[in-house]
């Protein structure tokens, strides 16, 4: 009897182990892409953040975690850390919420909504050097259509992106703008996957526009609001075309964010080891973004 036992749990085994092999294999595909494109490069370079190497002489020497170092000693690091903080918030939170508020709207009966819904996601497939080039000649301070608007209704003409105070805010009002029809789009998909019979009978019990979007709608939508704050966070991590063409990072350093930072270390400075450190820096802070978003998300819906 225990012969036919042992015979029987070598037989499962073999067979599990047969189905790991076939369920590697299946994957394969899909895994050596990952590797080479994602985990590989990711571990390259980390090992590029450990040395000195100038980008141009094939030498370099290992200098440990004099990179990590240098950064967290200098002052200028954490004021570049504090514009993406300002830069992810002031770009993802309007984007997001406007978003769901524009889906709101449009799902109604609104004259013409296929025209708006397409208008408004328009600027998301336009490119973006084109557009920061055109928001660039908005806000010029001197030529520009928003200062000659203020001045015809007799306002104050601002600076924008030519005072450290204003520049920002201008870099993420056009980064909000090319997001926000895109967030609109998840959420009408997300809001039209809501059963009518919900609203419905919340309606026949008298429950306000508020009491809706708090109880029912922002519980149910809430997969689609992690999506979008975890892509946008991503997203706003990694801007560059708007910041270049519209500030350089300036001025004085005003909207330099990490990958600014990161680009200007790599081929103004020609030091990859310190844009190889800010590059792992940015790789761990989106991963904390995304985790600290799940959590509270998750926390959301179970406390909803």
């Amino acid at each position: 009897m225990s012969e036919v036992n042992n015979a029987k749990s070598l037989s499962l085994w073999d067979k599990m182990k047969n189905e790991k092999v076939t369920a590697f294999f299946f994957c394969l595909p899909a895994l050596i892409p990952l590797i080479v494109f994602w985990i590989g490069p990711m571990i390259f370079a980390f090992y590029l953040s450990l040395t000195n190497w100038d980008l141009m002489m094939p030498v370099y020497d290992i200098v440990g975690l004099e990179n990590y170092r240098f950064l967290f000693d200098n002052p200028e690091f954490y004021r570049t850390l504090w514009n993406t903080l300002y830069f992810t918030v002031g770009s993802v939170v309007p984007a997001v919420i406007g978003g769901l508020l524009l889906a709101i709207a449009l799902r109604a009966k609104v004259l013409g909504r296929i025209i708006h819904r397409t208008l408004l996601f328009s600027p998301w497939v336009t490119p973006l050097v084109a557009m920061a080039i055109v928001w660039s000649w908005l806000f010029d301070p001197s030529r520009g259509l928003i200062n000659y608007l203020l001045a015809a209704v007799n306002l104050p003409v601002l600076p924008w992106a030519s005072s450290s105070d204003w520049a920002m805010p201008v870099v993420i009002i056009v980064s909000v703008w090319r997001t926000l029809g895109w967030s609109m789009v998840f959420y009408l998909v997300a809001l039209d996957k809501i059963p009518d019979d919900i609203y419905d009978a919340a309606k026949i019990d008298g429950v306000n526009f508020w009491s809706k979007l708090r109880h029912i709608t922002l519980p149910l939508v809430s997969p689609t609001t992690l999506f979008l704050s975890v892509v946008l966070t991503v997203e706003a991590l990694r801007a560059f075309d708007q910041i270049d063409i519209i500030t350089q990072g300036g001025p004085a350093g005003a909207t330099r964010t990490l990958l600014y930072h990161y680009y200007q270390s790599a081929f103004e400075r020609f030091n990859a080891g310190e844009a190889a450190a800010i590059g792992i820096i940015i790789l761990l802070i989106s991963g904390a973004f995304a985790l600290a978003q799940f959590l509270i998300s998750k926390k959301y819906v179970h406390y909803q």
